[in-house]
Parts: structure tokens; sequence; C-alpha cells
């Protein structure tokens, strides 16, 4: 199986997996209150439990792909993450994303998420892509429907209520 430790480059943000040396963005996106508001995850408490993320995220190795981080082309700063994930209880897989909040609303979410999905697509040949977003969740929602998602029913995950969100290959005009 190969390994997407590098996803698809957009305009402005390069993905890549995420390293040790990015320990600290990572920290600061993941405990930031209003970055977790509506993800249904507890925040990191630390850099070490940052640092352990990092370090035993599986996802590249045993499925191939998994959430990148966003690099900004012009600064090289890690400003958010995007990408698929594979969730194994719904035996399906996911685009999320995640940004600092001083890049909300610069059309970077709806960039970054429609190159995963045309890379989930086009190089990893799934044939549907789920978003689950919180029903609160009003800037995600417009962030999926932008991309080509429709709702489709909801969904309990983690524990939450979450709305489902989905885009069929087929009907892109995919392969």
């Amino acid at each position: 199986m190969k390994s997407y430790r590098s996803g698809p480059a957009t305009e402005r943000i390069e993905h890549r997996a995420f390293t040790l040396d990015d320990c600290e963005s990572f920290y600061h996106l993941n405990s930031h209150p209003e970055v977790m508001r509506y993800t249904g995850e507890p925040p990191l408490r630390s850099l070490m439990d940052a640092r352990r993320a990092i370090a035993d995220y599986p996802d590249f190795e045993t499925v191939g792909f998994g959430r990148w981080a966003c690099v900004l082309k012009d600064t090289g700063a890690v400003i958010g993450f995007c990408g698929l994930k594979y969730l194994p209880e719904l035996e399906e897989v996911d685009v999320g994303f995640r940004f600092f909040p001083e890049y909300w609303g610069q059309g970077i979410a709806t960039e970054t998420c429609s190159a995963c999905i045309a890379f989930g697509f086009e190089v990893l040949k799934l044939d549907r892509i789920l978003g689950l977003v919180l029903t609160e969740n009003k800037a995600s929602i417009r962030v999926l429907e932008k991309c080509g998602l429709t709702q489709n029913g909801e969904v309990t995950y983690d524990g939450e209520r979450a709305l489902k969100y989905e885009i069929i290959r087929a009907a892109r005009g995919g392969a």
C-alpha cells in the first residue's frame, strides 16, 4: 500500500504529514477554544499531548492517507489541517479541516477541502467521501456545501449527533 504523507497542493497551501517539529502549532490549534468548539473532541492539554498525538498518528501507515498539516507556501507556517480520515466504525472516509481563527473567512478551508476531495477521488479512487459536522457549525456546513457535499441524514459518531454530508465520485463525473 502506498502511503501519501504529502497531499495535494493548492495555490496557497502545501499539504503534508505533521512532524514533531510542528508540535507547538499542533498544540495551539487543538487547544484553542474557538477552534475546538464544534469538534466534539476535548482540547489538548499540553505540548506532550500534542507530541504524542503526532508521534502516534497511525493513518498514513495503516490506510495510506490522513489529515495533512496545511502549510502556507508564502511563509511556511502551519495554519491548520485538512485531509481524509478512514472511520472504521462507519467504514467510510471523512473529509475534515481545522484552521486557526485568523485564517477563517479567507476561502482556505474551501480551497483545501476541495483539493482533498479531488485527491480522494482521483488518486485514492474513493467512491464516496463524507463530511460529518455538528448542526451548530454553520461555517463548516457552508464549506462542505461549497465543495459539493449534500446532506444525507444524521449519524452518531464519537457519541455526538452529527449531520452527514456526502459527495459521490460518479456524481462529479469521475470514472
